[in-house]
């Protein structure tokens, strides 16, 4: 049987500076470590190819349209990117409409897709809940339906006949994107998150970040969110300054949900002052932008990104789809979670700007298609 010291006694020892083995310090430096661990696990370079090596040979002289949550998000742009690539390679033909920002040009788009009676349509980053109606005439038609991002978890969505949604893990990306806080802080962080509840994906993101944080008995949330992404370049402005008056030398950590945030605050981080590898330190459970790689390498006002490798999920979506017109079940592939510091951005694709893993994915996919 365990015996603890009275209450009193303890208290009086812990004051005196001569008790420091209480459950909740051994506990907290437990989950440092292992914070710690995981931020040099997931920092590792990924140069071996852990996604499928068998399925269906390449079904012919398939059309496909991709409707974009919007075109001005460099996540968006990099999955069609591969995508687009991926369909050369199988002799498809690829549409692209544009969902620009809004539900309602989503769901004009979708009409518009289903109209031309296409093999297949894409949800490229968009929530399906808003066009139930739609998605089950279009499968009603025999359209193939696959997605991006279109729910928080990877896998087939039968409630809205989708064969399989494309995406890394989202709890893993966004707890890590806020463990790097914890481990940098030695679990001192101070954060402020930034989301889209129009998202689902952004939303239980940021609850993850959120409740990662929590975890840590001795960090902080300062504030919870909600700003749209297709506003971000009128409202971080001037949210920048506010959040900089209110909180000041507590304002240690920005954790978003996407890096287009700090696309538009980064100016304001500049005009007021700060320096770039000042607080607050910017990390993103994004999508590995362009700009995102820049500011990380030159060190100016952002300092991670969990990146997906866009590229390699736009050829899944082709094998998916693949998979699907030859009447076979979906791959399961998920792709590992990666963190991209100053520290490791030259690998994996960090010289183009993008995370791109040198694993070995086309000869994969290629080699499943029987083409070269």
């Amino acid at each position: 049987m365990k015996k603890f010291l009275p209450k009193s006694i303890t208290a009086s020892l812990v004051a005196a500076g001569l008790f420091f083995t209480s459950q909740y310090s051994v506990a907290e430096d437990d989950f440092l470590a292992q914070a710690k661990a995981t931020i040099a696990a997931a920092t590792a370079p990924q140069t071996t190819w852990d996604g499928p090596t068998t399925g269906p040979v390449l079904q012919q002289n398939k059309t496909v349209i991709f409707i974009a949550s919007d075109m001005k998000n460099g996540g968006v742009l990099g999955v069609l990117d591969g995508m687009k690539e991926a369909a050369e390679v199988a002799g498809w033909k690829l549409d692209v409409l544009d969902g620009a920002g809004s539900v309602n040009n989503q769901l004009a788009s979708l009409n518009q897709a289903i109209a031309k009676k296409p093999d297949a349509i894409v949800i490229g980053g968009w929530n399906p809940n808003v066009a139930r109606n739609p998605l089950k005439k279009a499968s009603q038609q025999g359209i193939t339906l696959v997605a991006w991002h279109a729910t928080p978890q990877p896998g087939e969505i039968d409630k809205y006949n989708i064969f399989y949604n494309v995406t890394s893990d989202s709890d893993q990306i966004a707890k890590l994107s806020a463990l790097l806080a914890i481990a940098q802080s030695n679990g001192k962080a101070k954060v402020v998150i930034l989301t889209d509840s129009l998202y689902e994906i952004a939303l239980r993101k940021a609850n993850v970040m959120k409740e990662t944080i929590e975890e840590c008995k001795t960090c902080q949330v300062l504030e919870f969110i909600d700003t749209p992404l297709a506003d971000t370049s009128s409202r971080m402005p001037s949210l920048t300054f506010s959040t900089l008056q209110k909180y000041k030398d507590d304002f240690q950590y920005t954790l978003a949900i996407n890096d287009l945030y700090f696309d538009f605050m980064a100016p304001s981080l500049r005009t007021a002052g700060i320096k770039g590898e000042a607080y607050p330190h910017n990390i993103s459970a994004g999508d590995g932008s362009v700009t995102a790689y820049q500011r990380i390498r030159n060190g100016e006002y952002q300092i991670a990104t969990v990146p997906e490798p866009l590229n390699l999920h736009g050829w899944q979506l082709v094998d998916e789809l693949n998979r699907a017109f030859a009447g076979q079940k979906p791959s399961g592939y998920v792709t590992p979670v990666h963190l991209v510091t100053k520290e490791n951005i030259s690998y994996d694709g960090g010289d183009k700007n993008m995370y791109d893993p040198q694993n070995g994915y086309k000869e994969a996919y290629k080699a499943i298609w029987g083409v070269k």
